[in-house]
């Protein structure tokens, strides 16, 4: 994360945007639809699939296992938490920078777990179902560390200001390696929440394969849970070095919800439910209508989640309330599909959903993602979505989804994926340190602070180690992308970015293969 992200610019030549957009703020912007571009090029999701989890490797702090794939990395933070006296060695680093982010990883795990809870029979079809559950594991082993008691979450190893006055290897690490806690007197809902969503989450994924870690995870998730509820307050207010990197504006209200209705999804106690339910309303859950779902913003995956409960015939009792919840899904959905009657996505002329000029393609792959989610919902209970502009079957919505998918992956104006390593032609010089920087095993004399950016930071040959499966910020609102280090808007790359992609390409995937044995079961016709 580049040290510059205390300011975001705006592409559209109006009024800056808050940091998420609620409906009927801003005077009707009507974007008519663009087609995606067509380049002719075959997309591969299996490739896309493989590479996408390779991706959190090049991401992982502490001590690499046996069978680390990325081999241009190695060993680092090795002594993360000592100063404090705990063991806060592992986790991911968030970026291209090496501080451990406590809010945007439990999304990212949060993420990839939901992403193996919906798609997990097409990601083990794929051969990546083992490589999904060690990404995700690699997350909650380190929060497992984190919290050290009910009340204790350790929030942040290293902080961004010291951190991004170095360009240096993360195995080579000068920098602060200070950690900052919440706890009664300092506390943080927002990220207490989230990290009982991701353990809640995981318990899912770990149920029948490794059933005593996925115990472990509830109990963990139970308690923070529980502690961010009792004591609540925002992370960032109480733990001021993380305001200028990933301050909560949204709050902390909607990773309650979050929470609880994911600690609901894993334990089947209806107290988590009813959670849920009463503090709909107070809590923002069926007031706000919104058009992005990210690491800070939660409502709509909640929202998606809570309507999807109404099929079940033992949510009844709940029906009024989780139909307003399915009203706001549908605001979402439908602006991302520009059927809404106000308040819509805005598109770039090509026609790729745009939120902000900064990393804007965490947007769309949560888009995809939770598009791809609902389409099956609605395949499965055999209903439609319903938008101001008519109503929607789940093609069409798997075929948006399909079409953003594509664009990332190299259907666009530029000819370019904006996955990393995948295709004839991706970002060569991503924001980050890492790969800019040549590899500890091939080199491992010292690189100091300052000696990165004199020797490797302003270089204008591609980065020496590919981030491969990294979904970097991608293109601005008319499709342009400069593929230059320096431009961290558009070349860094984030763990959020690609964990909600890793089951949409296994979905495309299987939905590909379908199709391809269909064709070969069409009987012979003659023409004339």
């Amino acid at each position: 994360m580049a040290m510059e992200k205390k300011q975001q610019h705006q592409c559209y030549g109006a009024a800056p945007k808050p940091t998420f957009r609620f409906a009927k703020q801003w005077a009707v912007l009507l974007i008519s639809i663009f087609p995606i571009l067509n380049t002719g090029l075959a997309v591969d999701y299996g490739d896309a699939l493989k590479k996408s989890l390779l991706y959190f490797e090049s991401q992982r702090s502490g001590r690499l296992p046996y069978n680390q794939r990325v081999t241009w990395r190695h060993h680092s933070g090795l002594t993360d938490g000592l100063e404090q006296g705990v063991d806060l060695v592992g986790g991911y680093y968030d970026a291209g920078d090496h501080v451990k982010f406590g809010l945007p990883m439990a999304f990212t795990v949060t993420m990839l777990s939901w992403t193996v809870i919906e798609f997990q029979h097409q990601i083990a079809v794929a051969g990546e179902l083992e490589h999904a559950l060690e990404a995700i594991k690699w997350g909650t082993d380190y929060f497992i560390k984190a919290h050290t008691s009910p009340n204790v979450l350790w929030a942040e190893v290293g902080d961004g200001d010291t951190d991004h006055y170095c360009w240096q290897r993360p195995e080579d690490m000068t920098t602060s390696r200070q950690a900052y806690r919440i706890d009664e007197n300092n506390p943080g809902s927002d990220l207490a929440g989230e990290t009982a969503a991701a353990m809640a989450a995981a318990s899912i994924v770990f149920k029948k394969t490794n059933p005593h870690y996925s115990h472990l995870l509830l109990h963990h998730a139970q308690q923070l849970f529980e502690f961010g509820d009792k004591y609540r307050g925002k992370y960032d207010e109480n733990m001021g070095v993380v305001k200028s990197y990933y301050a909560s504006v949204s709050g902390y209200k909607d990773e309650l919800l979050w929470g609880a209705l994911w600690l609901y999804k894993a334990t089947d106690n209806e107290k988590y439910l009813e959670y849920v339910i009463n503090n709909a309303h107070c809590f923002g859950g069926t007031g706000w209508a919104m058009e992005e779902f990210s690491w800070d913003v939660k409502y709509a995956g909640l929202q998606i989640m809570a309507a999807k409960l109404l099929v079940e015939e033992k949510h009844r009792e709940h029906g009024d309330t989780l139909e307003q919840y399915r009203s706001k899904a549908e605001h979402y959905l439908c602006s991302c599909l520009n059927k809404n009657n106000g308040t819509n996505v805005n598109r770039t002329p090509s026609g790729l959903l745009h939120i902000r000029q900064w990393n804007n393609m965490q947007y769309v792959s949560t888009a995809a993602f939770l598009l791809t989610v609902y389409s099956d919902f609605l395949l499965n209970s055999n209903q439609k979505l319903k938008c101001h502009g008519g109503s929607v079957d789940h093609e069409e919505i798997l075929g948006f989804a399909k079409s953003q998918v594509d664009y990332i992956l190299g259907s666009n104006p530029m000819n370019m994926s904006y996955l990393v390593g995948y295709g004839p032609k991706y970002p060569a010089r991503v924001h980050h340190r890492g790969a800019s920087i040549v590899s500890y095993r091939e080199n491992k004399g010292f690189i100091g602070c300052t000696q990165g950016y004199d020797n490797w930071y302003g270089r204008e040959e591609p980065n020496p180690n590919v981030l491969v499966g990294a979904l970097v910020g991608g293109p601005d609102c008319q499709d342009n992308f400069t593929d230059q280090r320096s431009n961290y808007m558009q070349t860094e790359a984030c763990t959020y970015n690609t964990a909600p992609l890793v089951g949409v390409f296994a979905k495309l995937l299987q939905m590909e293969g379908q199709k391809s044995h269909d064709n070969h079961n069409q009987p012979l016709v003659a023409s004339y």
